[in-house]
């Protein structure tokens, strides 16, 4: 039986480690940062009138990560937006281990650069504490989706958890695993 390791998971031992170890004189390599999950969240504010449309997001979102995503539910009533307390209003995954080095690697490599006038990605969704998040225009970048199969064009927030201190340490991790920051 062969054990299947994703790409960007053998790049992150080989090369990722070694130097980010000497860049920032880390004394064991158990100090070295390393992307704990990545959270893909969906929030649909047209699902109020239709539910058809977080089924469609969850099924869209399932083929994205290869993993089963879940609908999201309203904690409570807003009568501003028709909104009840446990109607569906989003949807979510949260990849850990082989899946979400595959989602990254899927994500850095394909999806991203077929983003329309793509330049890279601001810098600027870093939190302070080392995690990074940033938005996505349309889930018609991936290729998993058939375009003539969705019937609209949604957005969606990713988050890549790590394990650094500091936003520096955070930004030279995703740096060494290729992520497209803008210059």
């Amino acid at each position: 039986m062969s054990t299947y390791a994703p790409r960007l998971q053998a790049k992150y031992k080989n090369e990722v480690v070694p130097g980010l170890q000497k860049e920032f004189n880390y004394k064991s390599t158990m100090q070295v940062p390393r992307i704990v999950k990545i959270a893909i969240n969906q929030g649909l504010g047209a699902a109020v009138g239709d539910k058809k449309i977080v089924d469609n997001a969850v099924e869209e979102m399932t083929l994205i990560t290869g993993q089963r995503a879940q609908a999201t539910i309203s904690r409570k009533d807003i009568s501003n937006f028709k909104l009840r307390k446990g109607m569906p209003i989003g949807a979510r995954v949260t990849l850990r281990g082989a899946k979400m080095y595959d989602f990254l690697d899927r994500l850095i490599a394909v999806a991203l650069p077929r983003t329309r006038d793509f330049h890279g990605v601001k810098a600027s969704g870093f939190d302070g504490r080392g995690n990074f998040t940033f938005g996505v225009k349309e889930q018609i970048i991936f290729p998993e989706i058939d375009i003539d199969k969705i019937s609209r064009i949604q957005g969606m927030d990713i988050t890549l958890v790590t394990t650094a201190k500091t936003d520096a340490e955070a930004k030279a991790l995703l740096t060494a695993f290729g992520f497209p920051f803008t210059k």
